[in-house]
């Protein structure tokens, strides 16, 4: 630009400026249009969710042995929609007693029940997951698969069939101490993500 401005005669000083002025107009315009750039990592971060819900109005399941019948032939009592789950993807879920026998709670009554006599069978519920593993357990006081998936699922329902032990297993477990004689224990239902 110097070379040129030495180049120009001096009556052509109009001349100059006006070339002066669009030179910058344009270095002006061009900064004004230049762009600049800049990036944000977006995450999108799912976290495990697992819950599981008994049935409210399951909370006691009651095996009642009250004939001959089902003393020599066990009883079975089945829970619809007795477990609601909810899963961020694959789940497993764990069925255990808090104790290893089924105990009564009156002092005069010196015998127990073993867990292990307890049969549990999941099947399907009303809204059901396809796909899911289920597998009958005897109790115990360790966990054991119950129920699996390898996908998730939102208020998936399983029932739950309870079986107590024929063959006159209990015959002489009853203490005419109270009426029934009851033997109870906790059984606990945990799931996790797979």
């Amino acid at each position: 630009m110097f070379t040129l401005v030495k180049t120009i005669k001096t009556g052509n000083m109009k001349k100059l400026a006006i070339f002066t002025l669009a030179t910058l107009a344009i270095a002006l315009t061009s900064k004004t249009y230049a762009q600049a750039s800049d990036e944000v990592t977006l995450n999108v971060r799912l976290h495990p969710i697992q819950t599981i819900i008994v049935n409210g109005s399951q909370k006691t399941v009651n095996l009642d042995y009250i004939t001959t019948d089902d003393y020599a032939s066990g009883v079975e009592l089945e829970q619809e929609d007795h477990l609601s789950i909810y899963s961020t993807g694959g789940f497993q879920v764990s069925v255990k007693s808090n104790s290893s026998t089924l105990e009564s709670a009156h002092q005069d009554v010196t015998e127990n029940i073993n867990a292990s006599e307890i049969q549990i069978t999941p099947s399907q519920g009303t809204s059901p997951l396809a796909g899911s593993t289920l597998q009958a357990i005897s109790l115990s006081d360790q966990d054991q698969p119950l129920i699996s998936n390898t996908i998730g699922g939102v208020g998936r329902t399983f029932n739950i069939k309870y079986e107590g032990a024929g063959g006159d297993a209990y015959v002489n477990k009853y203490f005419n101490v109270e009426n029934p004689t009851t033997y109870t224990t906790t059984v606990v239902y945990t799931i996790e993500a797979q």
